[in-house]
């Protein structure tokens, strides 16, 4: 089959499957739901696939709330990533109800075709990316395993091809101290609030000689119960973020250097929980992403502009072991940005509409690409 010929019948599939896929988008986007939850909008995109054709095993790589559905037995393994979380509060503010639609219909177009351009395409139901590294637990449960390249794009206030994100860890801090009165016996305690405070501070005096592309920021979460105890208990979650991953270990030992300075100053003793897996920083091949820009292009979509780090996703993570790609596509006219109430109402819009089509359409000819060895 002709490249040409093959981009002329993923067209004409995802037109066809229209109603199907901006139904799937709005359905995701009418019931929110958080990470690991998302039962409804897992259970929705595996039956679409399963309509088209697809084998389907839910639970993939031992979340509830994944699945990985495959069709096609060629030699190249193509799997797009359908992120589906909402965030708390917000709902689809950051418009992963186009994520999943956009992947589900690449998948439905390529199906058909995947033989003729010897291509196995997997789609992977891919849950909680907002937080909890859903991708991270399917790299380590095998779930990419034999994926020559994974793709997705995400909605934004821009257009963009070459994604750049940084590296996140984050950090859960307890201080465990000694309580007593605050004044007949204070000598007899240990004070765990004293101990982050002091932690604090170091950290403030860590930020000075962090370079531009570090940061750490996090909120005390619990600093005693009454003012007349002294505080046997004080928690704190702090996040870290680096522009390259191998920067973040490094951050992470310095902070909870700063955090056992303030248990060594108060007598206290502190623990460290890490709860969920780091992400790390997207590296995107240039020859996808030059294949992908070209094809948005022929769609019509806006001119790309080049982004320097700004977000953080666990797509990252299959970066780091298979070719990958994650370009933003655009929606509404750049006033809105993802996390934003105002973006939540953007994500089922006209232009959200159309990125769900543009986007499985570009995603699935840029597979087709890879196939006949252009990318």
């Amino acid at each position: 089959m002709h490249v040409q010929t093959a981009k002329d019948a993923i067209r004409t599939t995802v037109e066809g499957r229209r109603e199907a896929l901006l139904g799937l988008s709005h359905r995701i986007h009418a019931h929110p739901e958080t990470a690991f939850e998302e039962e409804r909008a897992a259970r929705w995109c595996a039956e679409l696939l399963a309509d088209g054709g697809f084998a389907v095993t839910p639970g993939a790589g031992g979340l509830p709330t994944a699945f990985a559905a495959t069709a096609g037995s060629g030699s190249v393994t193509v799997a797009f990533c359908a992120e589906y979380d909402a965030l708390p509060g917000l709902g689809h503010a950051c418009g992963h109800n186009v994520i999943a639609a956009a992947s589900v219909g690449a998948g439905l177009a390529l199906a058909p075709v995947a033989d003729d351009l010897g291509l196995t395409v997997k789609v992977i139901g891919t849950p909680a990316e907002e937080r909890g590294g859903g991708k991270a637990l399917l790299l380590e449960a095998g779930v990419f395993d034999g994926v020559d390249a994974a793709m997705m794009v995400h909605p934004g206030p821009f257009e963009t091809v070459r994604f750049r994100s940084f590296a996140l860890g984050t950090l859960e801090v307890e201080f465990r101290g000694r309580a007593a009165h605050a004044t007949l016996a204070p000598w007899e305690g240990r004070n765990a609030a004293d101990a982050m405070t002091l932690a604090q501070v170091a950290i403030g005096m860590l930020r000075q000689a962090l370079p531009r592309d570090r940061h750490v920021h996090g909120v005390v979460t619990h600093a005693g119960d009454a003012p007349n105890i002294v505080p046997a208990r004080s928690a704190a979650s702090y996040e870290l973020r680096a522009a390259r991953a191998e920067h973040l270990a490094e951050l992470r030992r310095r902070t909870e250097d700063c955090f056992r300075a303030g248990a060594i100053a108060t007598g206290c003793e502190v623990t460290f929980t890490r709860p969920e897996p780091d992400y790390l920083d997207f590296r995107d091949d240039a020859a996808l992403a030059a294949c992908y820009g070209a094809n948005a292009a022929a769609l019509g979509r806006p001119e790309p502009v080049e982004k320097e780090p700004f977000a953080m996703t666990d797509m990252a993570n299959v970066s780091h072991v298979t070719r990958a790609i994650h370009p933003m596509i655009m929606i509404g006219d750049g006033s809105a940005a993802p996390h934003e109430e105002a973006f939540a109402a953007l994500a089922v819009s006209a232009s959200a509409d159309r990125a769900v089509l543009d986007g499985a359409t570009a995603l699935a000819w840029t597979a087709a690409d890879l196939a006949y060895g252009t990318a």
